[in-house]
C-alpha cells in the first residue's frame, strides 16, 4: 500500500509539474464570451480581465488554398490537424478568417451546407482543442481565384461588387440572409451554434468594404449589417472595418458597433522580391488620426490583419507587437499562415511567407510577438527606434537579426545569440534557431524545450530549411523555394537541472531513439525527445502525456525535399583587384563523404582549382587568392565530387570545367575593378526587378525607357499634377529604393575611400530638383539635392554635402493614414558611409506633370 501510494504521489507530482509547460505555447486564456465595457476596453465576462489576443488568419478550407491541397492529393483535414499543432507550438491564441462567402452561399445569400462549410466546422473544432480563441468575418467580398482564375463560384458576392454591396437593396437583404443563417449555423463537429460558440468570440461584419460619399448611407448600411447579427439573438461583439476607407470614418465612427478593425502592410504589398534592409522605423508606430475622438475611444480595437510583406527577417512582428499595445488594440492576427502542404512553394499569397517548418525564424518571431503583446500594456508608450529596441524581457536587433524574450522562466530567440538567459537554474522553456549560451546548435530548423519535471525535459527538432530561390518572387507550385532536410546533427544542451550526462529517448512515432549524452552533447535527429538526468524514472511520461493543449509525442514535419544536389550563390557585380576575395556558396544535397571544389578562372588566363571548406551548415566558403584578381573577369563554377561522380555548378551538370570537353557555358562571373574605378550602387539596365518604385502622389508611376541620349535603359519616375498642400511643400511624388550592400560588399575599402556621388539621368523640364537619400543599417537618412535638365548629364555630389534627413518610408504604408516619413530618436550628424546600404532617390511633387529618368548612380 506504501509503495502504491509514493507512486501515485510521484505520478501526480509530475502530472502538476507538466502543467505550467502550457505557458510556452500559450498563457492561460479565460474561458467564456467577452464584453466591450463604457471605455471601449474588451473584457472577459468572467473575472473581468482585459483580453489580448495574437495569432494568425489561416485559409485552408477555402478558395486557392483547399483547391491546391486537393491538387497536391493532401487530405484538407490532416492539413488543419497538423497545421493547429504548429499554431499551438508557437503559442498562438487567436485565430481570423475571412469567410468565403462566395463558395458557401448561392446568389440571394442562403447558406449552403458544403464541403467548405464542413471544413470550417472542422478547423474551429480543431483550434477549439488547443485553446484557441475565434474571430470570424462572415462577408468576404472576394472571388477565390487568387493567385489563379475565379472558378465555380455560386455566391451572391460573384454578381455584387464591393460598390454594390452597401447599395443595392438585393445585395443588402441578401447579406442580411447569410449572416441570420451563418450565426444559426449548428457545427458539424461542436454541435454549437455559431453564435453561441464560447470560444468565436466576436463577430467583424466584412473583409476591407468599399465606401465613397455620402457617408450617411456607409453608416445606415453598418447599422443594418450589425442589427442583421444581433437580430439572431447573439450577443457577442460586433466590429467593422474603418480603416480600408480613410475618407469616410466618420461614417464607421457613428456606427452602432462595439469595435473597430484595422489593417497593417508597413511596407506595401507584393514587390516581387524579397525586401532587404532596416525596417523597423516602418513599424516604429501605428498612429490613428482621430484616437482622440470619444466616439473612437468607445469601440474596442482589433487588428484583422498584418505583416511585415516581403520580408524573411524575423524582427518585424515583435516591433509590430508593441506598436499595437501602444496603439490600444487587444487582438492581432498575421495575414496569413502558410499551410504546411504547400509552404514549400509560397503561392497562396507570394508577398507572405510564414510557416514553422519553413520560415523558423520567422515563426519564432510570432511567438516572441505573442508574448509582446500579452505583456506590454495596452496604451502603453514607447520611445522611438532604436532606442526601443530593448524593452521589458525583449530585445530587437536588426544588425543580428534577433529578437529575443529573456524571463526568468523562458529564453526564446530567433537567430544565434550571445545573451546569456536571465537565470538559467529558473528556466522551464526555451525555444530558438541557431545556437545560444543554452543549447548549441548546427541546424537550420527551430527547436523547443520545455521542462516536465526536475531533470525531464521534452526536446522537440524540427528538420533543416534551407532557402533556395526568392519566396516573394513568381510564384508556382512547381517551383520550390525552401527546401527540407532531415539531418543528423550535434546538439549540446546546457542546464542546470540536466547536467551533462542525461538520457535521450525518443517519443514521436517510429522514433525508436536511445542515446546517452556526454558532455552535454548528442546527435538529434528531426523528432520528439524525453531528456532525463539518470537519477530520473521516466516511465510516467509517454507520448501521449499532456503538455498543455499538446501531447507529448506529437510531432508534425513535411518530408525531405525530393531535389538532388543544389547550389545556392550569387556573385558580386564588382571586387577590388588585387585583393583576395572569399566566395560563399549553400550547398544541399550532400553525403558526409561528399567534397566541394571552387574552379576560379580569370578570363582566358590562368585557372586553379580551390578546396571549399565546410562552414555552418549549409554554407561552404573559399578565398580565391589576390594573384588571380587582376583588372578583368573572374569566372568560377562550384564542383561537388561524390565518390567516382562529378557535377559542377550553375547548370548541374556532370563532369568538370577543368575537362577539355566540358562543353556547358553557364558560369558565374564577376568584373574585377582597380580602386579609382566608380562603385555602382544602382544601374537601370541590370538592377530592375531588385527595386522598389514607390508611388507616393495620386497618379504618378514608374516605368523603364531608353535614354535617347545613349539607348541606355533607365527608370522613369513620373510624377503628375498635384494640386493639394503636398506639392507646395515638396511632398514626393515618387521614389526609387535600392539595397545596395551585395554590391559593394566586393569592394568595402573602395567603398570608405569614396568622396563623391554620381548620378547619370535627365528630366523632362529644366531646373528639375529630386533628392538623393543614403540610409544606414540604422535607419538614418543623409540627403543631398540634385537639378537636373534636359539633357542628359551625370551629376556629380560631393559626399560632404549629405545631411541628416527625415528618412522617406517607401514603399508606402498602408493604410493610408500612416506616416510618410520618420526620424529617429538619435542621429550622428555626419554621414558615416560604412554603413551606407540603401539609397533612395526622391521626386518631390509639383502643380505640373514632370519626369526624371534615372540610368545609374555611383560613388568614386
Amino acid at each position: 500500500m506504501q509503495k502504491l501510494f509514493l507512486s501515485l504521489f510521484f505520478f501526480l507530482s509530475c502530472s502538476l509539474m507538466v502543467a505550467p509547460a502550457a505557458w510556452s505555447q500559450q498563457q492561460a486564456v479565460p474561458k467564456g464570451d467577452v464584453y466591450v465595457d463604457k471605455q471601449g476596453v474588451l473584457r472577459w465576462q468572467k473575472g473581468k480581465q482585459e483580453v489580448a489576443l495574437f495569432g494568425v488568419n489561416y485559409t485552408t478550407p477555402f478558395a486557392y488554398s483547399y483547391r491546391a491541397h486537393r491538387r497536391l492529393g493532401v487530405s484538407p483535414e490532416q492539413a488543419i490537424e497538423q497545421d493547429v499543432y504548429h499554431l499551438a507550438r508557437l503559442g498562438v491564441d487567436a485565430f481570423r478568417v475571412h469567410v468565403w462567402d462566395v463558395e458557401i452561399t448561392d446568389t440571394v445569400g442562403n447558406l449552403l451546407e458544403n464541403e467548405h462549410l464542413r471544413l470550417l466546422d472542422f478547423l474551429v473544432a480543431r483550434l477549439k482543442e488547443r485553446g484557441i480563441k475565434i474571430i470570424l468575418t462572415p462577408i468576404a467580398y472576394w472571388g477565390n481565384g487568387y493567385p489563379e482564375p475565379d472558378t465555380a463560384m455560386t455566391g451572391f458576392s460573384s454578381i455584387y461588387d464591393k460598390g454594390q454591396a452597401y447599395t443595392n437593396p438585393r445585395a443588402i437583404a441578401a447579406q442580411e440572409r447569410y449572416l441570420t443563417q451563418f450565426l444559426n449555423h449548428r457545427n458539424t463537429y461542436t454541435k454549437q451554434l455559431n453564435r453561441q460558440d464560447p470560444d468565436i468570440i466576436a463577430c467583424e461584419v466584412c473583409n476591407e468594404p468599399r465606401y465613397h460619399e455620402p457617408a450617411a448611407q456607409v453608416t445606415a448600411f453598418a447599422d443594418r449589417m450589425a442589427a442583421a447579427i444581433r437580430n439572431t439573438g447573439c450577443r457577442k461583439p460586433v466590429f467593422y472595418n474603418i480603416a480600408e476607407n480613410p475618407q469616410v470614418h466618420e461614417a464607421i465612427l457613428n456606427a452602432k458597433v462595439d469595435g473597430l478593425t484595422y489593417q497593417w502592410y508597413p511596407e506595401g504589398l507584393v514587390s516581387g522580391h524579397t525586401l532587404r534592409g532596416n525596417f523597423l522605423p516602418y513599424v516604429d508606430q501605428y498612429p490613428i488620426p482621430y484616437r482622440q475622438d470619444k466616439r473612437f475611444t468607445s469601440k474596442a480595437k482589433m487588428v484583422y490583419e498584418f505583416e511585415s510583406a516581403d520580408i524573411l527577417q524575423p524582427i518585424m512582428y515583435p516591433a509590430m507587437a508593441r506598436s499595437f499595445r501602444a496603439a490600444g488594440f487587444q487582438w492581432a492576427t498575421q495575414f496569413a499562415y502558410d499551410p504546411l502542404a504547400i509552404a514549400y512553394a509560397n503561392t497562396e499569397y507570394q508577398t507572405h511567407y510564414l510557416n514553422l517548418a519553413y520560415t523558423p525564424s520567422k515563426a519564432l518571431s510570432l511567438l516572441i510577438a505573442g508574448q509582446v503583446f500579452r505583456q506590454v500594456k495596452r496604451g502603453q508608450a514607447t520611445p522611438a527606434y532604436p532606442t526601443d529596441s530593448t524593452f521589458g524581457s525583449f530585445r530587437i536587433s536588426y544588425r543580428e537579426q534577433l529578437s529575443e524574450m529573456n524571463t526568468p522562466e523562458a529564453f526564446y530567440y530567433t537567430s544565434t545569440t550571445r545573451t546569456e538567459p536571465r537565470k538559467p537554474a529558473a528556466l522551464r522553456h526555451v525555444a530558438g534557431v541557431g545556437s545560444s549560451p543554452v543549447v548549441r546548435y548546427e541546424g537550420t530548423g527551430a527547436y523547443f524545450l520545455d521542462q516536465l519535471a526536475a531533470g525531464v525535459w521534452r526536446l522537440e527538432v524540427m528538420p533543416d530549411a534551407v532557402q533556395v530561390e526568392d519566396p516573394f518572387a513568381q510564384a508556382s507550385l512547381r517551383r520550390t523555394v525552401t527546401r527540407i532536410e532531415w539531418n543528423t546533427q550535434p546538439m549540446q544542451i546546457s542546464l542546470a537541472d540536466l547536467g551533462q550526462q542525461f538520457t535521450v529517448r525518443g517519443l514521436n512515432e517510429g522514433n525508436a531513439a536511445q542515446a546517452q549524452a556526454a558532455n552535454g552533447a548528442v546527435a538529434v535527429h528531426p523528432g520528439v525527445y524525453l531528456l532525463a538526468t539518470s537519477q530520473q524514472k521516466t516511465t510516467v511520461w509517454t507520448s501521449q502525456t499532456r503538455l498543455g493543449t499538446l501531447r507529448l509525442g506529437e510531432f508534425v514535419a513535411p518530408a525531405p525535399t525530393v531535389a538532388g544536389l543544389q547550389v545556392v550563390h550569387k556573385s558580386y557585380p564588382q571586387v577590388a583587384a588585387g585583393q583576395p576575395l572569399r566566395l560563399t556558396a549553400n550547398v544541399v544535397g550532400l553525403a558526409p563523404t561528399d567534397s566541394v571544389l571552387l574552379v576560379a578562372q580569370h578570363y582566358y588566363g590562368r585557372t586553379q582549382t580551390i578546396p571549399m571548406q565546410r562552414g555552418a551548415y549549409p554554407l561552404f566558403e573559399a578565398r580565391v587568392p589576390a594573384e588571380l584578381l587582376y583588372p578583368g573577369q573572374l569566372r568560377y563554377w562550384v564542383v561537388v565530387k561524390q565518390g567516382s561522380k562529378t557535377t559542377t555548378f550553375p547548370g548541374n551538370v556532370a563532369g568538370s570545367p577543368r575537362q577539355w570537353d566540358y562543353a556547358h557555358p553557364e558560369h558565374w562571373e564577376t568584373a574585377i575593378v582597380p580602386a579609382a574605378a566608380p562603385l555602382p550602387l544602382f544601374t537601370a539596365a541590370t538592377d530592375y526587378d531588385q527595386v522598389e518604385l514607390g508611388r507616393i502622389g495620386e497618379g504618378s508611376y514608374a516605368d523603364y525607357v531608353t535614354s535617347p541620349a545613349t539607348g541606355a535603359l533607365a527608370v522613369r519616375l513620373f510624377g503628375k499634377p498635384q494640386t493639394e498642400a503636398g506639392a507646395a511643400d515638396n511632398r514626393p511624388a515618387m521614389s526609387l529604393r535600392a539595397y545596395f550592400t551585395d554590391k559593394v560588399q566586393g569592394r568595402h575599402q573602395d567603398l570608405l575611400n569614396s568622396k563623391e556621388l554620381l548620378l547619370t539621368g535627365q528630366a523632362s523640364q529644366p531646373g528639375t530638383v529630386i533628392q538623393v537619400v543614403l540610409v544606414t543599417k540604422d535607419a538614418a537618412a543623409y540627403a543631398a539635392t540634385i537639378t537636373l535638365g534636359t539633357d542628359h548629364q551625370t551629376v556629380r555630389v560631393p559626399l560632404t554635402s549629405f545631411r541628416p534627413a527625415p528618412l522617406l518610408l517607401s514603399p508606402r504604408p498602408y493604410p493610408s493614414f500612416l506616416p510618410l516619413t520618420f526620424q529617429p530618436a538619435t542621429q550622428p550628424p555626419v554621414l558615416r558611409l560604412a554603413d551606407a546600404e540603401v539609397l533612395q532617390v526622391v521626386l518631390p511633387a509639383a502643380p505640373a506633370a514632370r519626369h526624371v529618368d534615372i540610368g545609374s548612380v555611383q560613388l568614386r
